[in-house]
């Protein structure tokens, strides 16, 4: 729309401000702030679904690992040198799950009691190996010895290798694997 100079016209309201009274006024302003808080209320519940999908992280707790199953009890009563299984482990870390294959090893204690060990070196986590031949495991990074049931022997490792959590349940020999912390004298869990 233009007048006759050629200027656009403002579009009038339908109805002034002014020559509403005082009732109108206030239905309007209650009207508006209803509105603003209904908005408000609705986007702040839409927002919370997302606030929780971004902090669930930091409040998640890292799922310790799973009993893993390495087979009857018994079928371990005659072991006379350490024996490897590879047990498959899930790890939970936020809302992230990996599974991995983990190298444990099967042994006796000085007491005779069923020990699991964990193939990780104690020194820079270098996967440790049974030599059969010198009859003791053996780090193939810096040459690391430990003896059979896992005591430290010789090398730069500060302690002996760590031992995992067993339980026998229903005649089963189950391990949960654990993580720990390298280059320290005494065994600490971190995970």
């Amino acid at each position: 729309m233009e007048n006759q100079d050629n200027q656009p016209t403002i579009p009038q309201p339908l109805v002034s401000e002014e020559s509403l009274s005082p009732e109108e006024r206030a239905r309007r302003r209650f009207v508006g702030w209803l509105l603003g808080i209904v908005g408000a209320v609705v986007g702040v519940l839409l927002c919370i679904p997302l606030v929780r999908m971004a902090l669930y992280p930091l409040f998640a707790k890292s799922g310790r690992a799973g009993w893993s199953d390495l087979g009857d009890a018994n079928q371990y009563a005659s072991l006379s040198t350490p024996e490897r299984r590879v047990i498959q482990i899930q790890d939970v870390d936020g809302w992230r799950q990996t599974i991995s294959e983990k190298v444990v090893y099967v042994t006796k204690g000085p007491n005779g009691k069923l020990r699991v060990l964990t193939a990780v070196c104690p020194h820079l986590g270098c996967e440790v190996a049974w030599d059969s031949s010198l009859n003791k495991f053996k780090c193939p990074c810096h040459g690391g010895t430990f003896a059979p049931d896992g005591k430290y022997l010789s090398g730069p490792p500060p302690r002996g290798m760590d031992t995992l959590p067993v339980d026998i349940q229903n005649g089963r020999l189950m391990v949960r694997y654990e993580y720990f912390r390298n280059l320290v004298p005494n065994k600490e869990v971190i995970g």
